[in-house]
């Protein structure tokens, strides 16, 4: 109520000044307006006795002029009139003028001087009056005397005393209403949200709730945001207290964000991770004349955010969003996530011949497939290779501005797209400690030679300090390929690469997802509310998320449900498979025609087993959110990843870390790195038909308590070996390392 008053009153006293103020200048305004009014009057009535008075002082007749004076000084509203000679001397006036007289002097020599009307106001015991003053002029020049015309003025403070009595009644009923509207917008709008926010944070204290705070929108959106945000951290830091109980019972220990956090900071002693990626994590795109905030679909994104999520640092990316540049500053840089920044990204920007032949070009269309061997060639041309150069020699710039004054720095390079940044690096500061992790498998050495530049690509790579990838077979391929292409000597006790006094530890560094789940637990609307919005209905359904590559088996996967359906008749009208698909690079003519032989096959497979609210396939090729995919992790009956070639893929992690009910199966390629560590998965050939048809009536036919045994090991396996944890090791690897006096850093 103290705050309520305190409004109030200032509400009043603020209404009070405005009101004294405007009354203020409205009397003065009608003063004028009351003078101005009297003057004309005085100046009509003058001209009306003008040549009377005129001719009698001509004259000089005493008589005359008293009966000017008995005649016309009792005009109407006149107090009286006064008539005087060339010199200002009184010659006649109405009796009752007797008082003012001797105050008209000044303003009758004032007229005769200037040959010109003049008025005054004068006191007498009655109020005030007003004299209009008027010369009376010869017509050759001259003035012979003047005449005074006075009115009665006093009214005019009565009206201004009016005025001042009902504009402060005008006020006091404003004030009244003021405190009334205040006093129920305070007490509905104000104390009544923030009562039900109090007991919302007492709720969420005692755990009772983790419900979005009651606020309404407007005044309190920004407060309702941060609540939300505020119980969603509770919340995590509950669920992770928890289970790292849990685990100190058992013994074990639990990597989460804030163990991290410390011990990066320990580990590093405060300084801060550079992390280079050719995909951003947050991208500014216009859309219906609004800038909105996009999250790229990638299991890069996916697997290395939460790193600077938890120890903060800079993120350097090409800046691809048609908005990013009006949203960052001079330098590309800008402070994410949007609604509560942990870290910088720092946007490099590419021209668009650039981008093409860079990431289109020789990244693409050059080092994918020339790694993934998944029978689509590789193109290499020279004029690509110039662009890949010139951009990674672009980011290392960036990166090198953005360590200026940083003791030791510590980066991290993401995969493909930077195969010779480490050595770009390293010229310019040779103090830093670079890691380079290969997010996609390494070929054997014949498959290898087909680059042309295998050698300069090698030479980039091994300047780093730390190469990863993600299973010790892709190691091994790489240490036979640097073996047979360069003079260098291979440890192979020590998985290095030493050459010229540098070595280069190779180790696998299997990645993983954020677990336990950051976000809290929501109501899941489960498969049929989901198929429902499709139009369809259905008994069991499936599910993959993948961008349309060829490389992720999508056609061998539809096929393969296709034949399930043949071999397995009485499913069909009771299984949808859904798959979410996001295009991806559409530029290149070979993702152009995959996503249209997708929509193909899908069609051509759907009527095959048409049915009344029915679909087998239902393909949808557009961009999703992890939160729009979570509820189809959660209410799945099974999760097909079916790659031909996969470094680890991310989506079976994902799928089993939104497994909170410990049911349901995974059918996993046994092409994936995540094969050699979810090993209660169904391990499928994705070219073997059969065995993917017979895989999925497995999996629906699994009895519930084989279901929760294989999908309690795996999720103990991701809850272990988190991205967390895949952090920790990668960091404490590059922190292990001894630079030499030559690379000791130089401010």
């Amino acid at each position: 109520m103290r705050i309520t008053a305190r409004l109030i009153v200032a509400l009043a006293i603020s209404a009070t000044l405005v009101a004294a103020g405007s009354t203020f200048f409205q009397a003065r305004q009608e003063r004028r307006s009351l003078l101005n009014d009297l003057n004309r009057r005085g100046e009509v009535l003058s001209e009306t006795f003008l040549d009377i008075v005129q001719s009698a002082v001509k004259s000089k007749s005493p008589r005359r002029l008293a009966e000017i004076v008995t005649k016309y000084g009792d005009h109407g509203s006149l107090s009286g009139i006064a008539i005087f000679d060339a010199e200002g001397t009184p010659l006649v006036f109405t009796p009752a003028l007797s008082d003012e007289v001797p105050s008209l002097a000044g303003t009758v020599h004032q007229a005769l001087a200037q040959q010109s009307p003049a008025d005054t106001l004068i006191s007498a015991p009655a109020g005030e009056m007003h004299a209009y003053v008027a010369p009376l002029l010869e017509p050759k020049g001259g003035a012979v005397g003047a005449l005074a015309v006075v009115h009665d003025a006093s009214y005019i403070q009565v009206r201004i005393d009016e005025l001042w009595k009902n504009n402060f009644l005008r006020l006091l009923i404003e004030v009244f209403i003021i405190s009334l509207v205040t006093l129920w917008i305070v007490r509905w709008n104000v104390m009544s949200p923030l009562d039900q926010l109090t007991d919302w944070m007492r709720k969420t204290r005692a755990g009772e709730t983790a419900d979005a705070p009651p606020l309404p929108k407007g005044l309190f959106q920004p407060l309702a945001a941060e609540a939300s945000f505020l119980a969603e951290s509770l919340a995590e830091a509950r669920a992770v207290a928890e289970e790292e109980a849990h685990l100190r019972h058992k013994a074990a220990s639990l990597w989460t964000s804030e163990r991290l956090k410390e011990h990066v900071k320990i580990t590093l002693e405060g300084r801060p991770i550079f992390v280079v990626a050719n995909r951003e994590p947050y991208m500014h795109v216009r859309k219906n004349g609004k800038i909105e905030v996009l999250t790229p679909a990638s299991g890069l994104v996916t697997g290395v955010e939460p790193i600077l999520l938890a120890c903060g640092g800079v993120w350097v990316a090409h800046g691809a969003g048609d908005a990013d540049q009006e949203t960052a500053d001079a330098k590309g840089r800008i402070a994410v996530p949007p609604e509560n920044p942990q870290y910088t990204l720092r946007r490099v920007w590419l021209t668009k011949e650039e981008e093409e032949g860079y990431y289109y070009g020789f990244a693409n269309e050059g080092l994918w497939p020339l790694c993934h061997i998944a029978y689509t060639r590789p193109q290499f041309k020279a004029s690509d290779w110039e662009y890949y150069q010139a951009a990674n020699q672009k980011f290392a710039d960036a990166l090198v501005e953005e360590m200026a004054g940083v003791r030791d720095p510590c980066v991290l390079i993401q995969d493909y797209h930077f195969a010779i940044l480490p050595k770009l690096i390293k010229k310019k500061r040779p103090d830093a400690r670079v890691a380079l992790f290969w997010h996609i498998p390494w070929p054997n050495p014949e498959a290898f030679a087909v680059c042309p530049w295998q050698r300069e690509i090698l030479e980039g790579m091994i300047a780093a300090d730390i190469i990863g990838f993600h299973i010790q077979f892709h190691c091994n391929n790489f240490l036979e390929t640097v073996d047979r292409t360069m003079e260098c000597r291979i440890d192979w006790e020590r998985f290095a690469v030493r050459r010229g006094g540098h070595a280069a530890s190779v180790r696998p560094y299997p990645i993983s997802v954020a677990f336990p789940n950051p976000v809290a637990a929501k109501p899941n609307p489960g498969a049929a509310e989901l198929l429902r919005r499709e139009g369809l209905k259905a008994e069991f359904m499936g599910i993959g998320v993948d961008r349309i590559d060829y490389t992720k088996g999508l056609l061998e996967r539809f096929t393969g449900i296709e034949r399930f359906l043949d071999k397995y008749p009485q499913y069909r009208g009771r299984f949808t498979f859904v798959q979410i698909a996001a295009p991806s690079r559409t530029r290149i003519k070979r993702y152009r025609d995959l996503q249209l032989e997708l929509e193909s096959e899908a069609k051509r497979i759907n009527a095959k087993f048409a049915a009344k609210d029915y679909a087998a396939i239902v393909l949808m090729s557009s961009h999703h959110n992890h939160a729009d995919i979570e509820p189809y992790y959660k209410a799945a009956n099974l999760c097909m990843v079916t790659s031909l070639h996969d470094g680890m893929n991310l989506v079976a992690k994902e799928f089993i870390a939104a497994r909170d009910e410990e049911n349901g199966a995974l059918i996993l390629s046994r092409f994936t790195g995540a094969s050699r560590e979810l090993r209660d998965a169904l391990i499928v050939n994705p070219y073997d038909f059969e065995q993917t048809a017979d895989a999925i009536a497995r999996a629906l036919e699994m009895p519930p308590e084989e279901q929760t045994a294989r999908m309690v090991a795996m999720r103990a396996m991701v809850r272990e070996h988190n991205i967390y944890a895949w952090a920790a090791r990668l960091i404490d690897g590059l922190a292990q390392i001894r630079l030499s006096p030559s690379q000791e850093f130089k401010a």
